[in-house]
């Protein structure tokens, strides 16, 4: 053997001796596993010099002539094939193969540990297990280096840092090994590239979110720590986005990336805010910080590109409650002071003009304030915003739980307006009525802005407003209409044609309530309608005695015209209470009626479905039947006693409540 031996190769002369003992993995390790990788590897050495040619053309399968079939020489297609080559440890570094780098310090590593232990190697080999762990540091730095620029690919490359996670796979396999093998490990063993792999990108994700690399977007009006919160949520989502996008794709199905990804921003923005929270927050700052907590972060988390890729259940909220909840009482008070604020200075604003001789402004023929609707609108913005804000409906309804108590100064503006009576008190009344109407249509219909109790409640005192204002708008009508009252049930009432006269005074009456709200004036007509039958009833009832047959049915037909009459003028009006036509009609019909079972059966009717029909009631109406003796009556209020069990849930109207009898 020549003793002049390049560092690399062997001279010319050895060229000629069996390759397999100069190329011995005792005397050129180095080479030799160059050798032993060619074929699996493919890689073409193309740094070396071409007469160096260290390996032989693979051998043909039998059968298979390696030569021109013509002149002996290689045909021209294996004249023109680049020989095959692989490449160094340090040229994979360079092309940022590092898994292939990787790889071949793992074999390595197995040449020297795989049969001796440790005290061997540092003992026989001490010089290559130190360049080896040398190499390992150089590798590690580099690998590294790559993970923490993942999120920037268009610096490393997606080949790169996919050839980055498998050495690190390669290497938690490698510990794995060891952990089962019954010799002593390298000093470097186990390595945790896996642990070192999760903390460079939770400081890459910190870095990020210290940092951020989104451009600023517009901070006019805006504070610090809102500008702040908002430039930290965007580069998550950005970055949230590309892992999904690009990063996943340099990862194994199985690595779990995109949940890895997420729990660090998740808990790197909860860090963040926590840090906010520990100083006291205006209330905008308070509100931007809950918006982000309850709303925009849930929404990125719940975009269609990251929702199929992250448990965002495991990842629960940003915040905890003994956090949140003091922001929320914050923001909550806040917005309830504002709508108590805002709802006196209109309440205010109406009574100034009112104060001042100023009638409501007509709208499509109807006096019209704006009260209710500018409530509606601040309390409907203010529940929906609060929910996005505070995350939970019910949080957010409790901006309206003093509106009660709100509602009870609307109504003292009403008794100041009724009490006072001035010229413009029933136009400001009937404006009311509107916003009465407008109030309960919100409480009913749109029930998820109120608690149930502040919704009952708030219909309660509107329903006292409504019939307040009812009273006060309909107590001149029947001042008109009194002396025409007094003259029902009287003897002169079954000579003369005297409820003509009563129509014509209700018809009259009835031009001046106009000016309402078409659907509030309709309630009034008919309330004035339930009304005047009421006091027909009552008249009627304490009139004269109808002592002949011929009496009880010449009053059974006048009842029954009058019901006729009655109701077509209302309904003409613009009365919707028909059904009280039918009450005077089986009044009549009881007058009429001579036969004791019929009776009891008209009166049995009569209760079921007007459950406020009392025995009072029936023995006024029967008195007026001087035909019936006690017993009869007696008889008949029994029947009246065994329908209170029979009546029906739905017969909820009440009518005779209103009739006063003695």
């Amino acid at each position: 053997m020549c003793s002049k031996l390049c560092c690399c190769f062997p001279c010319r002369s050895c060229r000629a001796e069996d390759s397999s003992e100069h190329f011995s993995d005792r005397r050129f390790p180095i080479l030799s596993r160059i050798t032993m990788r060619t074929e699996t590897d493919g890689f073409r050495l193309n740094f070396l010099p071409q007469r160096f040619n260290l390996w032989r053309t693979p051998r043909p399968p039998p059968g298979v002539n390696n030569t021109s079939a013509t002149d002996g020489h290689p045909s021209p297609s294996e004249e023109e094939r680049p020989p095959t080559v692989i490449l160094t440890f340090e040229q994979n570094l360079e092309a940022k193969r590092l898994c292939e780098a990787g790889q071949q310090l793992l074999e390595r590593e197995e040449r020297l540990f795989g049969e001796i232990t440790e005290s061997e190697a540092l003992t026989h080999h001490k010089e290559e297990v130190s360049k080896l762990a040398a190499e390992r540091r150089a590798l590690e730095g580099l690998v590294l280096q790559t993970l923490s620029l993942s999120l920037g690919l268009e610096e490393v490359g997606s080949e790169a840092l996919a050839s980055a996670v498998k050495a690190v796979q390669q290497e938690e396999d490698q510990d794995q090994q060891w952990t089962r093998r019954d010799r002593t490990a390298p000093a470097w063993r186990p390595c945790g590239w896996k642990k070192l792999h999760d903390s460079t990108l939770h400081s890459l994700v910190e870095e990020r979110m210290d940092n951020p690399s989104t451009p600023p977007a517009d901070q006019t009006g805006q504070s610090s720590i809102q500008a702040d919160v908002r430039t930290m949520g965007r580069q998550l989502k950005e970055d949230l986005l590309r892992v999904v996008t690009v990063v996943k794709s340099c990862y194994p199905p199985e690595s779990g990336i995109c949940d890895l990804y997420a729990g660090l921003y998740h808990r790197t923005f909860r860090a963040r805010l926590r840090k906010i929270t520990d100083f006291g927050l205006g209330d905008k700052d308070c509100t931007c910080l809950l918006l982000w907590v309850n709303n925009y972060y849930p929404q990125i988390l719940q975009k269609p590109e990251l929702a199929g890729e992250i448990d965002v259940e495991a990842l629960g909220k940003l915040l905890p409650e003994e956090l949140l909840k003091p922001l929320e009482d914050q923001y909550l008070s806040k917005q309830q002071e504002e709508l108590t604020t805002y709802i006196h200075r209109v309440l205010e604003a109406a009574k100034q003009k009112w104060n001042e001789g100023e009638e409501p402004r007509r709208q499509d023929g109807y006096f019209f304030s704006p009260v209710s609707y500018d409530i509606i609108q601040l309390i409907n913005g203010m529940v929906t915003s609060a929910e996005q804000v505070v995350g939970d409906l019910q949080k957010a309804q409790e901006i309206t739980r003093q509106l009660k108590d709100l509602m009870q100064r609307f109504t003292i503006f009403q008794n100041d307006v009724i009490k006072q009576n001035k010229p413009n008190s029933r136009p400001t009344v009937k404006a009311n009525l509107g916003c009465i109407e407008q109030f309960r249509d919100v409480l009913n219909k749109k029930t998820h802005l109120f608690k149930e109790d502040v919704r009952k409640n708030c219909l309660d005192v509107l329903t006292d407003m409504k019939q307040s204002a009812h009273a006060y708008l309909l107590k001149p009508v029947h001042e008109v209409l009194k002396p025409e009252y007094r003259k029902l049930g009287t003897s002169d009432w079954l000579n003369k044609n005297l409820f003509e006269k009563l129509l014509a005074g209700v018809e009259k009456e009835l031009q001046d309530l106009q000016g309402s709200m078409e659907s509030c004036h309709q309630e009034l007509v008919g309330q004035l309608h339930k009304e005047v039958t009421a006091e027909y009833v009552r008249r009627l009832l304490k009139g004269d005695k109808l002592k002949t047959r011929e009496q009880q049915l010449k009053a059974s037909v006048i009842v029954r015209d009058n019901a006729e009459n009655l109701h077509h003028l209302f309904l003409k009006m613009g009365s919707e209470e028909v059904w009280l036509k039918d009450i005077l009609t089986k009044i009549a019909e009881v007058l009429k009626l001579q036969d004791l079972p019929a009776i009891q059966m008209q009166v049995a009717s009569l209760g079921t479905e007007y459950p406020d029909l009392s025995e009072k009631h029936v023995s006024a109406l029967l008195k007026l039947k001087t035909t019936l003796s006690k017993a009869d009556r007696n008889t008949v209020k029994v029947i009246l006693s065994d329908t209170r069990g029979q009546r029906s849930d739905a017969a909820e109207r009440g009518f005779f409540s209103d009739v006063q009898v003695k």
